[in-house]
């Protein structure tokens, strides 16, 4: 039985999402001014599916057996090819990665506010109800 529920896995998994985008992002503004760099993003839906191939465990009896897919090192990362902002060839629009930037934080803290409210009701059963 799963006392916590699916609740706070899903927390989770948005976390590490917000997480992995806030990082891209960085890696963006960090590369403003690098010739030729690409901008990247991540897409929540591929994020997803990796973790919902990647979370059966299995022991593997013999080698010759398929082994279950590694979860990736940036899973739902993608890169824009073909997009251009200036002559140098560089991908990186800055008022984008700026606005990006807030609404993944504003995620990020939503996040955390619920997270912080399943921690505190848990908290509030364990003590006997606020007394």
């Amino acid at each position: 039985m799963n006392i916590f529920g699916s609740t706070i896995s899903n927390l989770e998994r948005g976390l590490d999402f917000s997480a992995t985008k806030a990082k891209v992002i960085s890696q963006n503004i960090a590369n403003v001014d690098t010739p030729n760099y690409k901008a990247k993003n991540v897409s929540f839906k591929d994020v997803l599916a990796d973790v919902k191939n990647t979370s059966l465990q299995a022991h593997r009896t013999d080698e010759r057996h398929i082994p279950f897919r590694q979860r990736s090192a940036h899973p739902g990362v993608f890169s824009y090819s073909n997009l251009r902002y200036r002559q140098d060839g560089n991908g990186v629009d800055m008022d984008k990665e700026q606005a990006d930037l807030a609404a993944n934080q504003i995620y990020y803290n939503a996040l955390i506010d619920r997270l912080n409210g399943k921690f505190n009701t848990l908290q509030n059963v364990i003590k006997g109800g606020g007394r």
